[in-house]
């Protein structure tokens, strides 16, 4: 039996991703509110796309198309606690921890709970472990109150984990430290489940380099 034809792509752009995201989660999904980003600036990384001939005769294109500029969508595998009060992000090159505000705050305030000191502690040590020397400390709140309330809480509250963060890792880490109020939310801020996944501090860092790649890296003699 002759082989099935492949479809002919219609008229148009087309566009070439090179890499997928791999979602894994372990509690109840992670909702982004459409419309926005779900990054704040910055926090995106991806290696520069591949390069694509537009007029391969492989790709098919119907004459007049064009083939849209190519994407590199990061691999992001995403883990989620069953009570949804830590979520961990990783990518080939960084770490996301998330911490709840309940987790880390009394309602409403920048001050650490006792409990929080053991939690900001286990992250420290693996970003001593990543050998990381740069991390980003961002703080995030829902959608209640007042838009400058929220970014003035969250900043403080992303203050105070760095302030720990640098207890335990020494001056040799550079950070940086933003306040979101309620931009860039990962949950559905019309219930108060998301609410809470919204109100979050979030640490960054890069990974180290794997051993593969480090020993395939060119020697600078």
């Amino acid at each position: 039996m002759p082989p099935t034809p492949r479809p002919t792509p219609a008229a148009g752009t087309v566009t070439a991703l090179a890499v997928f995201v791999t979602l894994t989660l372990t509690g109840t999904p992670a909702f982004a509110d459409d419309g926005g980003p779900s990054e704040p600036p910055g926090s995106v990384s991806s290696a520069a796309p591949p390069e694509v001939d537009g007029g391969a005769s492989g790709l098919r294109l119907e004459p007049g198309a064009k083939l849209a500029p190519a994407k590199v969508l990061d691999i992001k595998s995403v883990v989620e606690d069953l009570g949804g009060e830590e979520r961990r992000e990783d990518t080939p090159q960084t770490v996301t921890l998330a911490l709840q505000a309940e987790v880390l705050f009394p309602k409403n305030s920048s001050r650490l709970n006792p409990e929080a000191k053991s939690r900001i502690a286990a992250i420290a040590e693996e970003i001593k472990g990543q050998q990381a020397t740069t991390v980003r400390v961002f703080g995030f709140t829902d959608n209640l109150g007042s838009y400058a309330h929220g970014e003035k809480l969250s900043k403080d509250r992303a203050d105070q984990v760095q302030r720990e963060l640098a207890a335990t890792l020494g001056p040799d880490v550079n950070y940086e430290v933003r306040g979101y109020s309620e931009d860039y939310p990962i949950a559905d801020n019309t219930t108060e489940e998301g609410r809470r996944k919204n109100r979050r501090v979030e640490v960054t860092f890069q990974k180290a380099p794997s051993p593969d790649v480090a020993a395939s890296a060119p020697s600078g003699a």
